[in-house]
């Protein structure tokens, strides 16, 4: 996926949002992380656009979104339509969480994140698993490689 132009604004607003991250926050990203769930890739703070969200899943074009007590303001709500209307345009799921949501519900949250992200992955075409180099037996090519790497000749 190619980048978009990112303003150094954006860039420093999602830094100091990664350093500040709420309890919720904090919490999900331990189980996010380092690929926990199936392998995905998941980044935190990620700007895209005018926005700074708290999760995404570029591969599965998802986006998680935990909103505290705050987002109940109807004010915020409607911010809130237009910001998934723009992420909509943009091809991108979003999948909200209260914060306390993911406080009481950990396991809840992850299960409907890999459930969605399962489901957008239905929807793209299956990836092909590439031949190894040589198109030899994977474990042969494995030996003779390591022999070769230690100076010696198979």
């Amino acid at each position: 996926m190619p980048h978009a132009v990112v303003s150094e604004r954006q860039r420093s607003r999602a830094r100091q949002l990664r350093r500040t991250m709420t309890r919720a926050e904090t919490l999900l990203w331990r189980y996010l992380k380092a690929n926990r769930i199936d392998g995905l890739g998941i980044r935190r703070q990620t700007p895209i656009g005018n926005y700074v969200v708290d999760f995404v899943c570029f591969s599965s074009k998802l986006i998680i979104e935990l909103d505290g007590e705050s987002h109940d303001f109807e004010e915020r709500q409607k911010a809130d339509q237009r910001r998934d209307a723009f992420f909509a345009a943009e091809g991108f799921h979003v999948l909200p969480f209260t914060n306390e949501q993911v406080m009481s519900n950990l396991e809840g949250v992850v299960e409907a994140i890999r459930q969605a992200a399962s489901a957008a992955a239905r929807g793209s075409p299956p990836s092909l698993a590439l031949p190894h180099k040589g198109g030899g037996n994977a474990d042969t090519d494995q030996s003779n490689s390591t022999d070769k790497s230690r100076g010696r000749q198979p």
